[in-house]
């Protein structure tokens, strides 16, 4: 369909475990060989404000994007209370490999907050995937999700969540959520920081200085791992979800200007 962003296109595809995953691909009226591929936070979806907003902004520059629905989350196939980082980062490679196969010519990846995770670690595997990629642009990611987890639950929380398999939900809503303390020990075996230095696309990290969930050292220690072209850009008062409007449009215009720069 025809909309905001040229014309949307819902599809499905399927990741390696044979897993349905639900996405829109959204492209220029007259075409485009270069698309973005957009992973949405914990908890969110396909369609968050962050996802629609960088469609826009990008689609208005001729560039497609696709985002997805990572497992248990939106339209995409099963409980999310058995989402892994493992499931996530293999359905982002499955996103870059449609998008490949589409015959886009330049590919980008942007992530936000455990998007931001999935990213840096899809990114790190692509080029043995044989998946070229442009640029990578990441908003408040997370690189050690187990150590975020630590922090916002306590030791008390965590040894709830692990006799309960259910955490409080720390994206902010009332009713506390399903969700396996397989999923920490499946984050313990990977690292972002290490991951972080075989990437060969340009990276862009944005994050807020009052951001309530994720540290800013880690954003810190993630630029510093960086071996390419980097930036971070740490904007003052934001917090993570970027609330005020200012910063919203500050941390989109940072992501597009980065991805349009590179593509």
């Amino acid at each position: 369909m025809a909309g905001m962003a040229g014309i949307e296109q819902a599809l499905t595809f399927q990741d390696p475990a044979d897993r349905t995953i639900s996405g829109i691909l959204a492209s220029p009226a007259n075409g485009s060989n270069r698309l973005v591929v957009l992973c949405h936070g914990f908890l969110s979806n396909k369609n968050s404000a962050t996802n629609k907003t960088l469609t826009a902004k990008l689609i208005e520059r001729g560039i497609a994007t696709l985002r997805f629905d990572f497992f248990g989350q939106g339209d995409s196939e099963g409980p999310f209370e058995r989402i892994t980082v493992t499931t996530a980062v293999n359905q982002a490679l499955a996103a870059l490999n449609l998008a490949a196969s589409k015959s886009y010519r330049r590919l980008g990846l942007v992530g936000s907050s455990f998007g931001g995770l999935v990213a840096i670690l899809a990114a790190g595997q692509s080029p043995q995937k044989g998946i070229p990629l442009s640029a990578l642009a990441l908003k408040c990611p997370v690189p050690d999700f187990p150590e975020m987890l630590r922090f916002e639950l306590g030791e008390v929380g965590m040894d709830q969540w692990k006799r309960s398999n259910v955490i409080p939900n720390v994206a902010g809503g009332a009713e506390p959520v399903p969700l396996r303390f397989a999923f920490y020990d499946d984050c313990l075996a990977h690292d972002a920081y290490k991951t972080a230095e075989s990437i060969q696309a340009p990276v862009l990290i944005v994050q807020g200085d009052h951001d309530e969930y994720v540290p800013l050292h880690q954003s810190r220690l993630l630029f510093d791992a960086v071996r390419v072209e980097k930036r971070l850009e740490i904007l003052s008062g934001a917090d993570h979800r970027f609330t005020r409007p200012a910063d919203f449009h500050m941390m989109t215009t940072l992501l597009t200007d980065w991805l349009i720069m590179h593509l």
